[in-house]
């Protein structure tokens, strides 16, 4: 069985998602047995339907075919976080949305889905999609999630409050359907979470009408208020002392055995090194850590002296 790794942000950590791809395949001794990157996912910002962090910037059609063209042509999927909590109706002809969507609709790509109306939206204009159903949900009652498992979607992504808490996921079906979370930067139980992401929703809004909205709007300032959350000041390690945190001896000796196959990393718009550590943390052996660590920023860096 294939022990399947999502990566954060393909396209603003793209370098370091290739480069990572590219040495599984090239020096597989260095990695965990069975280890697999199963997709990358994230947005090309500045798109209306993003959800989960901000996507800041613009981005030409050009790279947009380039990301697509780098992960597919290695046989990794990109995945659309079109996660969005505010998405309505009046958004889903957003033209910049429904051209990324176009641009990677070759059946092997897939989308994070949240508001129905976006679901709705995407299966009927754009089937080729596989689509997967976000932790934005913050699904923790049992019912619900047993209810969302026998929906049509490839996978569910598990809210994180549920990690480690064996007894309660051994007896989940379709655990072959389930994507954990592994190292979650949120707080445990935070009662903030929900209006955080409406927070992150606004801000994209706000984003995408200063690139795509009219001269008065891309004259406006963005509002400069904040989402007061210490955790976003957090590294890797800080995450460690978790009780949702999920250790790599747990994937191998607990989750695998259990039946589970797809973890999820996170981190959109984490430092570099917060992402470099995590990936280091979970794909690699131990005893090679520190040597590719110093090959992949030299790789990334460039190899001056």
């Amino acid at each position: 069985m294939s022990i399947n790794f999502h990566l954060p942000d393909f396209c603003g950590n793209y370098k370091m998602n290739l480069a990572f791809i590219d040495a599984i395949k090239e020096r597989p001794e260095l990695f965990y047995d069975g280890i697999k990157v199963a997709s990358s996912y994230g947005c090309f910002p500045p798109a209306a339907w993003n959800g989960g962090r901000a996507a800041v910037g613009a981005v030409r059609r050009e790279f947009i075919d380039f990301i697509i063209k780098e992960y597919n042509s290695r046989g990794i999927p990109i995945r659309y976080t079109f996660t969005n909590p505010l998405v309505t109706e009046k958004h889903l002809s957003d033209p910049f949305c429904n051209m990324i969507t176009k641009a990677a609709a070759n059946g092997l790509n897939e989308i994070i889905v949240n508001v129905p109306v976006l679901e709705e939206y995407i299966r009927k204009n754009y089937p080729q999609y596989p689509l997967i159903s976000s932790t934005v949900k913050q699904i923790e009652d049992r019912g619900q999630l047993l209810s969302e498992l026998k929906k049509d979607y490839k996978l569910v992504v598990l809210d994180y409050n549920w990690n480690n808490r064996f007894d309660e996921l051994e007896t989940l079906p379709h655990k072959d359907k389930i994507e954990l979370l592994v190292n979650s930067y949120c707080t445990p139980h935070c009662r903030r979470r929900k209006k955080h992401y409406e927070f992150l929703g606004e801000l994209q809004f706000k984003l995408n009408r200063q690139v795509f909205g009219s001269e008065r709007d891309m004259m406006k300032p963005i509002p400069d208020t904040e989402f007061s959350c210490p955790n976003t000041d957090l590294n890797f390690y800080d995450t460690l002392a978790f009780e949702t945190h999920i250790s790599p001896r747990d994937i191998y000796e607990k989750y695998v055995p259990m039946g589970f196959e797809n973890f999820k990393i996170e981190g959109r718009l984490m430092h570099p090194v917060n992402i470099l550590e995590s990936y280091l943390y979970y794909l690699v052996k131990p005893e090679h850590r520190d040597r590719l660590r110093v090959d992949m920023l030299r790789a990334l860096l460039g190899n001056k002296r």
